[in-house]
């Protein structure tokens, strides 16, 4: 099996401005995609809502010790990934299907999925 990291983008600031009734509609359709993926043989192994890229500090430099951290985000841009998944499967075309009851919310216009490379 393989392991895929599912990432989560969406316009900065969108679940700031959601309704109370968009958050609930997003929560349930976050629990469909989990209860989906046992249903149909892939494993989550992890995931995770991330804060606002205003929140992220960044990392550069060239060596242990000789580093610069400072605020974020890593790159400015309308969309940030707004959280994560990692799921193991064999079979990542429907991985994919699952992943379009995500892409039926307003907060998830595209969702990628990436293979990890083992450590």
């Amino acid at each position: 099996m393989t392991q895929y990291l599912v990432l989560l983008p969406s316009p900065e600031g969108r679940y700031a401005t959601a309704t109370e009734q968009e958050r609930q509609d997003l929560h349930t359709a976050h629990n469909e995609f989990v209860e989906l993926l046992e249903r149909r043989g892939h494993k989550r192994l992890g995931g995770a809502q991330l804060t606002p890229s205003s929140q992220s500090r960044v990392v550069r430099g060239s060596a242990l010790d000789d580093v610069t951290l400072t605020d974020g985000p890593y790159a400015e841009s309308a969309e940030q990934v707004g959280g994560y998944y990692l799921v193991e499967t064999d079979d990542v075309e429907d991985l994919a299907r699952v992943c379009g009851r995500l892409l039926a919310t307003p907060f998830h216009p595209a969702i990628e999925i990436r293979p990890t490379v083992g450590m």
